[in-house]
């Protein structure tokens, strides 16, 4: 008999809407994903302000319902990333530029200690610590995990790096 051992990783996807009906897109967003994360969970959904570039249309200007989730994955993180794409695709996501309204806006913040940065992916993500909208719903889900980034935060727990 021959076995196959895959690397499973803890991953923490962040999720965000501010168009049509975001709590129904962010339901949507949270089944997509339930199909390629084992054992999910999800955070309490928070409103948040846009973050709007400068000189941004007026119209931009549109609260974020967001939370995030987290579970399991054998993917890898471009893997995941093509399939967190997909699912953003599939449910109707329009570019409207940088920082621009989304129906969906799916990222992936953080993989267990994985630290992977390419051309179109870092993980974790490199506005995670900036960003009270993805930080404070990981801190919710996984309080202890440490930040693996060597730097000022590195080792600190979620938890932590929450409160400062």
């Amino acid at each position: 008999m021959r076995y196959l051992y895959f690397n499973t990783h803890m991953v923490i996807i962040g999720l965000g809407s501010n168009v049509g009906d975001r709590s129904a897109m962010l339901d949507k967003a949270c089944e997509a994903l339930s199909l390629i994360l084992h054992d999910m969970r999800c955070s309490q959904r928070m409103e948040t302000a846009a973050l709007l570039p400068e000189n941004a249309p007026a119209e931009w200007d549109i609260p974020f319902l967001n939370m995030a989730v987290c579970g399991t994955t054998t993917l890898s993180p471009q893997a995941l990333c093509e399939k967190t794409q997909h699912i953003e695709q599939k449910l109707g996501r329009i570019k409207r530029g940088m920082w621009g309204p989304r129906e969906i806006d799916i990222d992936i913040l953080a993989m267990g200690e994985t630290v992977f940065v390419s051309d179109n992916l870092t993980v974790p993500h490199k506005a995670l610590l900036n960003r009270d909208f993805a930080l404070k719903p990981l801190a919710e889900l996984v309080p202890d995990w440490r930040y693996p980034v060597p730097g000022e935060w590195f080792g600190k727990t979620a938890r932590e790096i929450a409160t400062q």
